[in-house]
């Protein structure tokens, strides 16, 4: 089945391969509800099982207020994540990339150099395949590393110099500035204006978790008032 460049937004439905385009969505939802409730379902098995199997569980007073005071910090990256993150990684991505987590250090680089390597653009069915398999290959090498790391990282980070130790705290900032640079070259003025935004809002008093979602927020809304404009 080819794929062409067309928006995911379904208006091409009458397009030739449509209904396979549908039939494939169709099992992307199916299979996406069934691996996340699975993981949902395995996450919680051990909870109850030491709650209400070996009975060490604290009551409900302390998880209910464990829950509400990381639903205040995280609650807007639920609600705003999968908005964000949805473009640049399409049905099948994002169901992929909320599976396997590491979304912002992993897979959404991933399915960006993915999309840059084959010239596909985010919010199209080609862009929406090279996401996808890009996560996928990233989440393989993913657990193909963690793994060994995961015996022997304990013991890789006591040898390491301090140095070499600090340093660590620099990956994720340039992860995202190697993809700022990718789509600075595609369009300089969304760059400007990210930079600007990001700038304006981490100077503002609100928590460093937010600064995140607010700065991609305000970004979104300040290039789709830009792109209204041009077409004016």
């Amino acid at each position: 089945m080819a794929l062409n460049d067309t928006s995911l937004s379904g208006k091409n439905k009458a397009a030739p391969g449509a209904e396979g385009l549908t039939d494939y969505y169709s099992r992307i939802h199916f299979w996406g509800r069934v691996t996340i409730w699975s993981v949902i379902i395995l996450s919680l098995l051990l909870p109850v099982y030491l709650s209400f199997v070996l009975g060490y569980h604290p009551g409900w007073g302390p998880i209910i207020a464990a829950y509400l005071a990381f639903a205040a910090l995280m609650g807007l990256a639920w609600a705003m994540e999968p908005v964000l993150y949805y473009p640049t990684l399409g049905v099948s991505g994002t169901y992929l990339a909320f599976l396997t987590g590491n979304i912002s250090n992993m897979c959404l680089p991933s399915a960006a150099a993915a999309q840059n390597s084959i010239g596909a653009e985010p919010g199209t069915k080609k862009g929406e395949i090279a996401a996808t398999l890009g996560i996928g290959a990233a989440s393989i090498m993913n657990v193909a590393i963690l793994i060994p790391i995961i015996f022997g990282g304990s013991y890789l980070l006591s040898v390491l110099p301090p140095g070499a130790q600090d340093m660590l705290q620099y990956i994720l900032p340039a992860i995202f500035g190697g993809i700022l640079g990718q789509f600075a070259i595609k369009k300089p003025v969304y760059a400007v204006v990210g930079i600007t935004v990001a700038l304006a809002v981490i100077m503002q008093p609100v928590g460093a978790l937010n600064n995140i979602f607010v700065s991609i927020l305000l970004t979104v809304i300040v290039c789709m008032l830009i792109e209204r404009r041009k077409k004016q």
